[in-house]
């Protein structure tokens, strides 16, 4: 039996095993970069163990250093989440070498999994249908378009869509060099790209006895950079005879390697409905809740009572109930090529409804720091038909109350809004195709209810002053009023695309203020407004953080700045300069790159690594490379000048 539990993890994956834990009475031991030392899952844990250092390579992927934590903190199982060493086959050696109860796969069937490449054979002895391999080096245009994988990992590392022969080396040699700096292991390989193929797979579990469970299929097709963004079980769609080969095909794979435990079997299948095996997951899923929830069980629990030597529940699944459907809500922003965004997140608040579930490593007043994925929360949706828990999950998400960084929570409800995907027309290409649509800001309606939320910002912070200055109770107005004052006026920039927005009002002789566009003020609080116009009325809840104010409705959410306000980094530079987005590294610099270089606008000259993730920093526009600060192994702070580009003629002889 298991007494105590270390997750070697962090976040939300490790504040969902302690849940189950504390179900079980089991006991929880958390392991913590300093990066993390007041992190949830610490807070959340009967007792940590610091990993010093910030780095994951120095911290959360030190096997040695958390299976001496977990000896430390007289803990009897370690349960290695997801990424990290959830994989590795030598961590899971290590924890059964130390005498503790390894909560995952035999090591073998993890080595047998752990390259893609040989994943591939073996499942090709097993008769699971694959993708003919292509060699790199005997390509021609008609294997076009290519996909480059790397062999070890996964999350979208070096991975790359290569349609023109003229780039294959090119971006050989980047995924190479991406796969080597995420995994260890620069191995590549190619095969085609299945052009709108949809990312299918199917959760297994399986026990010590013999028994294996596939537990329904999931789809995961609506992807950026090769991540998954949104996930539902069961994939819709899909006809008996395509879900029984499926099926099959996971339970073959799983029985080819001995598995044990809870696994996930990877599919691309084409638009003519034919699968093919992209790769076995040896670990837990971001995604199982979905699964979760329409089977009901906690696969967490099933886990542990297959690392204690028991066995499944039953020869067969139970029957899966209903439709369910996961949003992965990101601190980033999908506007400005996903750009990872960090600081303190001042408020998380999700409607706790019946169908809504939440998981999550942060709270309301936690930081999101530089080292880490950038992923703040999973909000699923549980409902009898896959329409209602679109709409349950889309309304959850805009009713949600999230201030601190840019989030892709209106992406979201866009995505799960659109006609393609209300309608189950998916593929990996979702957001290749709509994203600029999605992210637009929108119309006149769409600016004329932001001006609205900025007028409600501009009352708001109006009785806020007012009741400072005179010590009085909150204001209510029921008409309009002859004002014989001055207006007054804020203004405000609105976050984060940049759109300015100039609020005039006046204010009487009792202080009330009333805005000059026309609206009726109801009720105007510090933290309230309640405007009629149009005959409708809206409520509006204002909170003020810092210099940023963050204005919710019950059809979305706005975030303003006023100005004037600290002048951005870009406008203190000359023009043509690149500035670091965020904190990172640098990885690599584009071939030739030096003072005095040709480029052209868009070109890639920079890498960055942060949060996980690679960024490019293209040149603003064609030129000369006139300075360069930037090299790899470099860590910068957001902001930091890396290079500048003239819009200038180069010179003939760029070398010179």
């Amino acid at each position: 039996m298991i007494t105590a539990l270390l997750v070697a993890n962090r976040g939300e994956i490790a504040c969902r095993i302690f849940r189950t834990c504390r179900e079980l009475g089991m006991s929880t031991v958390a392991v913590y970069s300093d990066a993390d030392a007041g992190a949830l899952h610490v807070r959340e844990a009967d007792t940590a163990v610091r990993l010093p250092g910030a780095a994951p390579a120095d911290t959360y992927l030190r096997g040695d250093l958390v299976v001496a934590a977990a000896l430390a903190a007289g803990a009897d199982a370690v349960h290695p989440g997801y990424g990290f060493l959830s994989e590795n086959a030598g961590f899971a050696r290590a924890v059964l070498d130390a005498g503790l109860v390894w909560v995952g796969p035999p090591v073998e069937a993890i080595e047998l999994m752990a390259s893609k490449t040989r994943a591939k054979k073996l499942m090709a002895a097993a008769d699971v249908p694959l993708l003919a391999p292509v060699d790199p080096d005997a390509v021609t245009a008609a294997d076009l378009p290519l996909l480059l994988k790397a062999a070890a990992g996964g999350g979208g590392r070096g991975m790359r869509v290569v349609r023109e022969l003229s780039s294959l080396r090119a971006e050989l040699t980047a995924a190479s060099a991406e796969a080597a700096g995420a995994f260890g292991d620069g191995e590549v390989f190619a095969e085609p790209y299945v052009e709108r193929g949809r990312h299918v797979e199917v959760q297994v579990m399986a026990d010590g006895q013999g028994t294996v469970w596939a537990l329904g299929t999931r789809d995961c097709s609506l992807q950026r950079r090769h991540q998954k963004v949104v996930e539902e079980a069961p994939a819709p769609g899909l006809d008996d005879a395509l879900r029984g080969r499926l099926r099959d095909a996971a339970v073959a794979a799983a029985q080819a390697v001995g598995y044990r435990g809870a696994g996930t079997v990877e599919f691309l299948v084409s638009a003519e409905g034919r699968p093919y095996f992209l790769e076995m997951n040896t670990r837990l899923q971001v995604e199982h809740p979905v699964t979760e929830a329409v089977f009901g069980l906690d696969l967490v629990a099933l886990q542990l009572r297959i690392a204690e030597g028991g066995p499944l529940p039953a020869a067969t699944p139970p029957e899966p109930s209903g439709h369910a459907v996961e949003a992965r809500l990101y601190a980033e922003d999908p506007a400005r090529d996903w750009q990872p965004q960090t600081g303190a997140l001042l408020t998380l608040d999700v409607p706790d409804e019946p169908g809504i579930r939440l998981d999550t490593g942060y709270t309301g007043g936690d930081a999101v720091g530089v080292h880490y994925d950038p992923m703040l929360a999973k909000v699923v949706a549980h409902a009898p038909t896959r329409a209602e828990a679109v709409r349950l999950l889309a309304r959850a998400l805009e009713r949600a109350r999230i201030h601190g960084p840019v989030t892709n929570r209106e992406l979201l409800v866009r995505s799960l809004r659109h006609p393609d995907f209300t309608t189950g027309r998916l593929d990996t290409g979702f957001y290749d195709r709509h994203l600029a649509a999605l992210t637009a800001t929108g119309g006149p309606a769409a600016d004329s209810a932001r001006r609205l939320a900025a007028t409600a910002a501009a009352l708001a912070s109006a009785a806020g002053a007012r009741a400072e200055g005179a010590g009085s109770g909150p204001a209510r107005f029921g008409a309009w009023r002859n004002l014989a004052s001055a207006p007054q006026t804020r203004r405000y920039r609105a976050e984060p695309d940049g759109t300015e927005y100039e609020i005039a009002y006046r204010t009487g002789r009792d202080g009330t203020p009333t805005p000059e566009s026309g609206e009726r003020v109801v009720a105007a609080r510090p933290g309230t407004v309640t405007l009629e116009t149009g005959g409708v009325t809206r409520h509006f809840t204002i909170t003020p953080h810092g210099d940023r104010t963050y204005v919710d409705t019950t059809s979305g959410s706005y975030t303003f700045t006023a100005l004037p306000r600290f002048t951005d980094p870009a406008e203190r530079t000359e023009p043509g300069s690149l500035l670091a987005p965020m904190p990172g590294t640098v990885v690599r610099l584009a071939d030739g790159l030096a003072p005095g270089a040709a480029v052209r606008a868009g070109q890639p000259l920079i890498w960055l690594e942060a949060m996980k993730m690679e960024h490019r920093i293209l040149a603003p526009a064609s030129g000369t490379l006139t300075a360069l600060h930037a090299a790899p192994g470099l860590q910068v702070e957001v902001g930091a000048l890396l290079a500048v580009v003239q819009d200038a003629p180069a010179p003939e002889d760029a070398s010179g």
